[in-house]
């Protein structure tokens, strides 16, 4: 394990953040030992999500007293060890019990409300297109990642997460530019709506973990807010996927997980990813359209026509192949 180094000790961790050494780092045992155990402005990003407190086998409970009790200890920690000028990206998404819904956000909002050095930047939707159907309510489609800066002067590089343009041969309508193309050729700001599949049975990342995030979520991020060389830390890190993420855009790892066998998955995809041999999807790959003479895409008598298709204005039918001037 040259790349990857495991430690059960807390303390221990200290030396591997001085520099040199391996790219990654697990510790093996609760969060917050490790936090309370690192020095103070001592990493440069934070991306995690934590147990929604759903009564997984991971969680220690079912009830938002729980959620609320962990953030309660674990933030203060967490901005400790926090640069100024740090990112702290927390992703959630609701607790959902007896088909009540409450959203994670929102309490993480009101934990990080008593901290005035962290800045929200942006409150980012994570939208993904399969899951859960359910009957009694709309069928939940995205989580949240909420974006912090602890005061300002952070890292933002745009220009690391821009994605294609979505009217390329848009041009400019006047003016010493007038005909030329209008938008930026390297692509444009991906917005703060993200469509990212998450990771399902079929998933190249799956592992064993019933709740882990894709890669490419966490990939858009570190690129963003942080530089090569830059320490990214993951309190709940689970199987790595941020890890995974640092790793392949050449950060380095520290990461923290209770449970043994999500250690070792851990450790066997930071191999990986030092290597450049991991699998994954990444952030700015096109979302997959099945072709329309696919068996998947062809539609069954009496399946549901989608509204582009069926739906008419002042005689004009829209199609798939017709233009129109507005969004449907």
């Amino acid at each position: 394990m040259k790349d990857v180094k495991k430690f059960k000790a807390a303390h221990a961790v200290q030396n591997w953040l001085s520099g040199g050494g391996t790219k990654a780092a697990i510790f093996q045992g609760d969060c917050e030992k490790l936090l309370a155990a690192l020095p103070p402005d001592s990493v440069d990003l934070i991306v995690t999500s934590p147990p929604y407190c759903m009564g997984k086998a991971y969680e220690k409970g079912d009830d938002i007293e729980v959620f609320l009790k962990s953030h309660e200890r674990v933030l203060p920690l967490a901005l400790r060890a926090l640069k100024p000028g740090g990112s702290l990206c927390w992703q959630v998404g609701f607790h959902v019990k007896n088909g009540v819904v409450v959203p994670l956000d929102f309490l993480v909002y009101q934990a990080l409300s008593k901290f005035p050095e962290m800045q929200l930047r942006n409150r980012i939707i994570w939208t993904f297109g399969h899951g859960l159907h359910c009957t009694a309510r709309f069928s939940g489609r995205h989580e949240t990642v909420l974006w912090y800066t602890k005061g300002d002067g952070y890292a933002f590089d745009i220009d690391a997460v821009r994605v294609a343009q979505k009217y390329p041969g848009k041009t400019h309508s006047r003016g010493p530019k007038q005909g030329l193309p209008s938008g930026n050729p390297a692509g444009k700001n991906p917005s703060d709506v993200w469509e990212i599949p998450n990771v399902n049975s079929n998933h190249i990342e799956k592992t064993s973990h019933p709740c882990q995030f894709p890669v490419g979520l966490a990939q858009r991020l570190v690129r963003a807010l942080s530089k090569p060389g830059d320490v990214v830390l993951d309190p709940f890190c689970g199987v790595a996927s941020a890890g995974v993420a640092a790793l392949v855009e050449d950060r380095r790892f520290l990461g923290a997980e209770i449970d043994v066998a999500y250690v070792e998955t851990a450790i066997e995809r930071l191999i990986a990813a030092a290597a450049k041999t991991v699998p994954f999807r990444p952030a700015d790959r096109a979302i997959f359209v099945p072709r329309s003479t696919s068996g998947v895409a062809k539609r069954p008598e009496g399946f549901a026509v989608p509204m582009v298709d069926a739906c008419t204005t002042d005689g004009f039918v829209l199609n798939q192949d017709s233009e129109s001037h507005f969004d449907l």
